[in-house]
Order: C-alpha cells, then structure tokens, then sequence
C-alpha cells in the first residue's frame, strides 16, 4: 500500500483533498494506522480517484457522485442527473454568450471613444484665394469639379500659397448631403485677373474656430459634424459664419478612403 504522500501524486491530486473526501466518506483510506494516523491506499483506489475526478469536471457535486460510485442510483437516476446537469451547463452557456455580447459592444464604445477625434480652438489665418462657386448634387461631384480648376487657375498664372490651404465654405449653414451649395476655395500667393467663374478675393481671418479632423470618406462626414456640433453646443460655443472643410488628403493623393483626412473648421464665438 502506499502512504497518502504518494497516492496521492499518483492520483494528481492533493492531500487536503483526499483527507476531505475520507472526512465525507468519499474515499476511505484502505488502512489507518494506529500509532500515527497516517492513511494507507492500495494501488486499485486510483481507479476510483480517476472516476471521482471525472465526474467533478462535470460538475457534478460530491453528494451525487458519492451515490454513483456506491450503485445507489438506479439508470433512470443517472440518466436524469446528467439531463439536468447538462441543461444547467447550457443555461450557463447562454449566460456567458449574453455577457460576451455585452462586452464586446462596451468594447466597441470604449474603442470609439477613444478613437474619436478631438475637437480644438484655433485661428485660421487671413488668405486671398481663387474661388469658384456652385451648387453641387452630391459629395462625390467634387472630383469633378476641382479637378478643372486647378488647369484654369494655372492658365491665370496663379500660384497655391505655401503651406497649401485648400477648403471648401457651405453656404447652406449646415451639412447636407444634396443639392450642396458650396464655394471652392484654393490659398493663392497673390490675386489673378476673375475668369471662368472664378473670382479672386480676400477671405478674412478668424479668430476662433472649432476645429475637428475628420478621417474617412465623405459619406461619413455626418459623424464627424454630430461631434463638433455637439462639441460647440455643449461648451458654449455658437457658430457665427458658415463651416469649412480643409482637405488634407484624399483621392488626389491617397487611394484608400479610409487615409482620407479632412479638417471641419466652423467659426464660433463664445456665448455671453
């Protein structure tokens, strides 16, 4: 027989344990020694051991397993206990799909809020610049439009300032997604004689201005306006002139929409 020691490294499990399941009557030592009160198994007790641990990573609970080892359950029994353990272990399962769900969409939220852009206070400087408006049916008719005026500006002999300041101010007064009317305007070095609608002018400073960098294709715009919008309202802010859009990159220089970066740019004043 072997001591409880190597029983119960043999049986890989503990020696608090087996001292427990002989106080229940799960397991009982083979032999108790008098003298000392050390535990004796025989080799054949680790079939049990075996079992007993396999039934536990069912779940089930020592009271039951202890009627199983013993034959006190009839097969009905049997069957039924595993029925019912089952259906428990399945109600834990759509418990634990439940929390998942949660969590990932706690994690989809955390993820865009620390993914949405920052909106910030600056002055944007005094520019003259060639502008071209007109009324455009959708974002997309941009690349269309802008496009054949760089090839008239340069017929002008004008040159973009440097840094570039390329924008667009809505007229509308708010974002639209038809029927947009919106000037183009390109940041020049100096002012060239009016012509094939564009007209060369001067677009004063503003000295503050919510700012807002938007990163994606145009048809996500919306959201980036629900920030800055909400931005304004919520740190008493209102807006004193129509919005612009700064392109920083796009089609003309990056192929995915998602490396797009446009800047919104709406003049605001403090409410008093």
């Amino acid at each position: 027989m072997l001591k409880i020691g190597d029983f119960s490294k043999l049986g890989r499990v503990t020696v608090k344990t087996l001292r427990y399941w002989d106080e229940i009557g799960l397991l009982r030592p083979d032999f108790v020694s008098p003298e000392n009160g050390y535990r004796y198994y025989s080799i054949a007790k680790l079939a049990l051991v075996h079992e007993i641990l396999s039934l536990k990573e069912l779940g089930l609970f020592l009271e039951d397993i202890e009627q199983v080892l013993k034959g006190g359950l009839a097969n009905e029994e049997w069957i039924s206990l595993l029925r019912s353990r089952r259906n428990t272990l399945t109600d834990d399962l759509h418990l634990c799909e439940t929390r998942i769900q949660k969590i990932d969409r706690m994690i989809e939220t955390a993820e865009k809020e620390s993914n949405m852009p920052t909106v910030e206070i600056r002055e944007l400087p005094e520019v003259i610049v060639a502008s071209y408006r007109t009324t455009i049916p959708d974002y997309n008719a941009l690349f269309k439009v802008v496009p054949p005026l760089g090839d008239i500006m340069r017929k002008q002999g004008a040159e973009c300032r440097i840094p570039e300041y390329c924008f667009n101010i809505y007229h509308d007064g708010e974002y639209r997604e038809k029927d947009i009317d919106v000037e183009i305007c390109e940041a020049v070095n100096e002012a060239r004689i009016d012509g094939e609608g564009i007209i060369y002018k001067k677009v004063a400073a503003v000295p503050t201005a919510a700012v807002i960098m938007h990163r994606g294709g145009y048809d996500s715009l919306r959201k980036s306006y629900s920030a800055i919008l909400s931005w304004v309202e919520e740190n008493d802010f209102e807006i004193i002139d129509n919005p612009r859009e700064s392109y920083i990159d796009g089609i003309w220089n990056r192929e995915n929409p998602d490396d797009w970066r446009t800047e919104i740019q709406i003049p605001v004043s403090k409410v008093t």
